[in-house]
Formats: C-alpha cells, structure tokens, sequence
C-alpha cells in the first residue's frame, strides 16, 4: 500500500492558525501506530494550510521515514531554482495549491508550478471545491502535471472533473469523511474514465473533517475497482510520484496439480494390418430414420 495523502503535525516545528483553528499534534509515531495493521511501504507527506511554506518539518518527516517516502510541499513565491533543486534532492515531488483555505496569488503559483516541472519535474497538487473548478479550470488546465485532492470534494463539479481526468489529471481517493458526493458512485465514474487516475490516500489524521479514515474506506475502494484495487491502493501513487514500481510475489499455490500415478502400462497404438478383420455377416446396417 502507497498513502498518498498524509498531514504530520509534530509539535517541535511551527504551526500557524488557519481560520481560526490549530490542529493537535499527530507525528509519525502516531501515524504508524494507526497503520500498524495495513503494509504500507510509502506515502506522501503533504503540507496543509497550518503549516505555511515552513519547509523544516517536512525535512525531518522525510529523513525518519526514508526510503519510499516522499513531500509535497507550499513555497514562497520568491523561492530561488537552487531552493526548488534542494528540496527536490531530498523527496519532495510536488506543490500544493490550497485553493479552499488559504489565500492565493493564482498567477503567481502558475508561474512558479512551471518553473519547478521545468527546473525538476514537480508536479502541483490541488485543494479546491468542487463549485471552483468550473471558474478554475481554464488555469488548471495550463498545468502540465496535477492532481485533484479528495475527489473534488463535492458533486457540482464532477462533470468538470471528469472532463479533467479524461485528459490526464489524477485524483486521490481520499477524505471520503470530507466529501458532499457518494464515494463509491464518483469512484465508479473516475476510474471508468481512466484506470490510472485514482490514487489511495488517509488523509490522516483527518483534520476538520466530518470524520478521518476508517479501515473500511480501504474495503470500499476494492469493492467499486475489483482487479484494479493494486493500481488504485499503490501502483498508480507510484508512477505519479516517479519512485520504482513494487514487485510482489507471485503467491505459492497451496494445492499444485501433481501428475496421476499409475501402474498401467502406457497404451500402444496397433498397426492397421494387425487389426482383426470384421466377417461380412458382421456388419449391421444402421437403420433409416424418417
């Protein structure tokens, strides 16, 4: 399992307030505590509006958790190329537009979203409702690598969606506690217009939302893809953060089909001429049927 959608809050670092509100801590012992049943083999960390364009917890985060592992992350729009190059050296792979709640410099993000794919091939992460993606869109749309967090969030804006998917976005399959929409309907709808578009993240420790991660969510996903649910749980995630595909092994048969034994000779075929000949008075005609 890939989790492309994690927030970690450790009290050593900054943390500012956002509409009023600040979270408590959840660090990476916490998360792996939650997870502890689940195999997970990496994830993306990804900065939320509390935390700014604070870039030290995210390089602590990345170090204890190692390989597999990788940021996304706000920046200042003053960030230099050497800035964006380090941050890429270490595991960040991706900016995030916070569209629904921090205030933003649209033009400005574009802008440094393309010098960074250009600089080290990041692509931008999108945090928007759905009712803004109609307004957005043609902006978005300049983008040349993204995805849309948290299924677009509500149902006015899934034909918009859909239409952005259809021409490469991606979008996580996360904060089902979040969303105004049936999840396994708008799953169904996503993944039909592109298998590969769907990645699986907890959005945990699910900060504000109606309610965090259930185990259950991971269920309903397998439910709605079926034979898909590696792609959707990781191998997708994998691909859209550029880190090596898992190999998994193939499982051992538990019952394998062993040859019958026999103390039977093998049979022979018998030549033609040694074959017994039939007497005339031996041969029945078949009778007619009318």
């Amino acid at each position: 399992m890939f989790d492309a959608h994690l927030h970690i809050f450790d009290p050593r670092f900054p943390r500012f307030e956002n509409e009023g509100y600040l979270p408590g801590s959840f660090t990476i012992a916490d998360y792996r505590k939650r997870m502890s049943r689940f195999d997970v083999g990496g994830g993306a960390v990804v900065s939320g509006s509390f935390q700014g364009t604070d870039q030290t917890y995210l390089k602590a985060a990345l170090a204890e958790l190692g390989e597999g592992w990788v940021g996304v992350t706000r920046l200042d729009l003053d960030a230099t190329d050497d800035e964006i190059i380090e941050l890429d050296r270490i595991g960040i792979r991706g900016l995030r537009f916070n569209l629904k709640r921090a205030a933003a410099d649209i033009t400005g993000m574009t802008l440094q979203a393309l010098r960074a794919h250009e600089l080290v091939g990041w692509h931008v992460e999108v945090y928007i409702d759905g009712q803004m993606l109609a307004s957005l869109q043609p902006v978005i749309s300049k983008l040349p690598v993204f995805c849309i967090d948290h299924l677009g969030m509500s149902d006015e804006g899934l034909p918009y969606l859909l239409d952005l998917v259809d021409r490469g976005a991606r979008v996580k399959a996360t904060g089902f506690g979040r969303v105004a929409m049936s999840v396994p309907d708008t799953l169904r709808r996503i993944h039909a217009v592109n298998p590969e578009a769907l990645m699986f993240g907890t959005d945990l420790p699910g900060t504000r939302a109606g309610r965090p991660f259930q185990d259950s969510d991971v269920d309903l996903i397998c439910d709605v893809v079926g034979t898909d649910m590696f792609a959707v749980l990781e191998d997708n995630a994998r691909a859209f953060y550029r880190l090596p595909a898992r190999v998994r092994p193939l499982p051992a048969d538990p019952a394998p089909t062993l040859p019958m034994y026999t103390t039977e000779q093998p049979t022979i075929p018998i030549r033609r001429d040694r074959l017994p000949k039939l007497e005339v008075a031996d041969t029945i005609p078949l009778p007619i049927i009318e």
